[in-house]
């Protein structure tokens, strides 16, 4: 027999982090320009409503009805695919990411669940997966539109991901080595006392730098980057399209940071707060950290780029590892 009971609370609870995720994903485009305005003396927006609150709503009511223009000589399928491919992705992680718990709401429960859509025993596996089919997104889009600016973009977006990606992945498992499990819940319930950036501090910082290389921003905006490659991947995409890859990107920061204080921040724990209201306190500070990274460092060259994460960060995380398992095995 169906539990219909339960289908329906996992749609309420689907439809409720997608439309928070969206709203949090066109807001974030009016923080960026308001912090960055103001790290650089200026205003940012100022004139869609009280102090441009309005401009998220009307930057999305201008590209929805801009003209949808795809290239004469483009590969049409894969044109119109590559948006959908990054978006898809970047909103699929969140089904596994814990939010805080139902105490917040429901201080009657004995047993009160985390606030999540689904729990999986391999959740870190999940996430990182996703991740990597968001990369065929910047590919695809780079390649099917026949231009030789937006495949530079797209060969430079797969090299940086497939690279950082590693470094990414080898970052976390630290973690995982001290918290015994795979599953998100689990490894934030094992930071009740003590956050595992006290334990792991070096895989901390990796993995902010290789998440800001996975997003594609400053300083490691190579696909996109403007100067010499005229927006890189998407050069030829508009409209909603265009809208589809911003969207992902913005996404993709959310998650980052909802998995870095998942991972090393102790999730929803915190004093006096309500556990949800600790999370997003958490996630906020970290995207903050990387709109601030945005405003201030210039962007690297290619090489440096690639020769950072195969020199210095793959390096760097294997004997993170390595001191990770050495101590644990002393302490036991």
């Amino acid at each position: 027999m169906i539990d219909w009971s339960l289908v329906i609370f996992t749609f309420v609870k689907v439809v409720v982090v997608f439309a928070c995720v969206m709203l949090c994903v066109a807001y974030l485009t009016w923080i960026e320009r308001k912090v960055i305005g103001h790290i650089q003396i200026r205003v940012g927006p100022m004139y869609a409503g009280w102090h441009g609150l309005l401009q998220p709503i009307a930057d999305g009511i201008k590209l929805f009805f801009k003209e949808d223009i795809i290239p004469r000589n483009a590969n049409k399928f894969l044109f119109i695919l590559a948006p959908t491919l990054s978006i898809i992705p970047a909103l699929m992680t969140f089904a596994v990411i814990p939010f805080g718990d139902y105490t917040t709401f429901f201080g009657l429960l004995k047993n009160p669940e985390p606030m999540r859509i689904a729990e999986l025993n391999v959740g870190i596996l999940y996430i990182f997966a996703l991740a990597g089919l968001g990369s065929y997104g910047v590919v695809f889009g780079g390649w099917s539109a026949n231009n030789k600016y937006a495949l530079m973009g797209a060969l430079r977006g797969s090299a940086q991901m497939i690279s950082y990606e590693l470094a990414l992945t080898l970052s976390v498992i630290g973690v995982i080595m001290i918290s015994g499990s795979l599953n998100l819940v689990e490894i934030v319930n094992a930071q009740k006392n003590v956050w595992n950036v006290v334990y792991q501090p070096v895989a901390f910082i990796m993995y902010l730098i290789c998440g800001i290389a996975e997003l594609n921003r400053t300083p490691f905006d190579m696909p996109e980057a403007e100067s010499e490659l005229v927006a890189g991947f998407h050069a030829d995409y508009s409209s909603m399209k265009f809208a589809m890859f911003f969207m992902a990107e913005y996404a993709n920061m959310i998650t980052v940071a909802s998995l870095a204080t998942t991972l090393f921040l102790g999730g929803w724990h915190g004093p006096f707060l309500p556990p949800l209201v600790w999370f997003m306190i958490k996630v906020f500070i970290l995207i903050f950290f990387f709109i601030w990274v945005r405003a201030t460092y210039p962007r690297v060259r290619f090489d440096q780029l690639m020769k950072l994460g195969w020199k210095v960060m793959v390096p760097i995380a294997l004997a993170n590892i390595f001191v990770t398992g050495l101590v644990m095995m002393l302490l036991n």
